[in-house]
C-alpha cells in the first residue's frame, strides 16, 4: 500500500480501493478533529467535505510539509466555513472565537467522562485558533512545522501562541475546583495530562 499523497493521486485518477484505504487510514485523524466542535450530524458532513475537498485540491500538496497537515489544514477551514456562515457578527474573524461563543450547548460533551469533560469545557473557553493549536500538538504531535503549515502562522507565532495556549488551558482547569483531576497533575506534569486526556478513535461519528 502506498503512502497517504500516492493513495490521494489513485483516488484523484479514479482509483476507488485507494480511496477506501486512504478514507480508513486517515479518517480516526479527521474524526477527531471535528469532534466536540460540531454535532455528530454536522461532523460527518464536514468529514465528507473535508476529504471532497482534498481530492480537488490535490495540486496544492508539495510535499514539503507532511500529508497529515494538509488535511487537517482543509479540515481547519471547512470548520471555519461552517461557523462564518452561522456567524451573526461578522466584524470578528471566526478563528478569535470560542466555541462557547459559537455554540454554546454542545451534546457532545456530555458523553465524556469528568476528567476529559473537564478538558474539553476548558478548550471551548480558548479562541478557536489556540484550542487548535492545543488539539494538534498534544493530541496529534504536530511539529512546530506542521503546525504553521496546517494553520497557515509563521513558525514563530506558531511558537508564541501555543504558550500563550498553554497559560489560558492551565489557568482555566485550575479555576475549574472541584472538576480539577487533582491526582492525575499531582501525578505528572500539565502537558502530560493533556496528551493523557486525548479522544479515542473509537469514540464519534462514522461516515457511511
Amino acid at each position: 500500500m502506498g503512502d497517504d499523497a500516492e493513495l490521494l493521486r489513485a483516488w484523484r485518477a479514479g482509483d476507488a480501493t485507494a480511496g477506501a484505504a486512504l478514507y480508513d487510514r486517515t479518517f480516526p485523524l479527521v474524526n477527531r478533529f471535528f469532534r466536540c466542535k460540531v454535532d455528530d450530524e454536522i461532523a460527518v458532513d464536514l468529514i465528507q467535505a473535508t476529504f471532497l475537498a482534498a481530492v480537488e485540491s490535490l495540486e496544492r500538496f508539495r510535499g514539503a510539509s507532511s500529508f497529515r497537515a494538509f488535511l487537517l489544514g482543509i479540515a481547519r477551514h471547512e470548520l471555519l466555513d461552517h461557523y462564518r456562515s452561522k456567524a451573526r457578527d461578522r466584524s470578528v474573524p471566526i478563528d478569535e472565537l470560542t466555541l462557547e461563543d459559537l455554540d454554546p450547548s454542545p451534546s457532545s460533551l456530555l458523553r465524556h467522562g469528568r476528567e476529559r469533560r473537564a478538558l474539553l469545557s476548558a478548550l471551548r473557553s480558548l479562541p478557536l485558533e489556540l484550542q487548535l493549536l492545543v488539539e494538534l500538538h498534544y493530541w496529534e504531535g504536530l511539529t512546530g512545522p506542521e503546525l504553521s503549515d496546517a494553520l497557515e502562522l509563521p513558525e514563530g507565532t506558531v511558537r508564541s501562541r501555543l504558550r500563550r495556549a498553554r497559560e489560558q488551558l492551565r489557568s482555566t482547569v485550575e479555576r475549574a475546583g472541584d472538576a480539577m483531576p487533582r491526582r492525575e497533575l499531582a501525578a505528572t506534569s500539565f502537558e502530560s495530562w493533556v496528551e493523557s486526556v486525548r479522544p479515542s478513535d473509537a469514540a464519534g461519528p462514522h461516515a457511511p
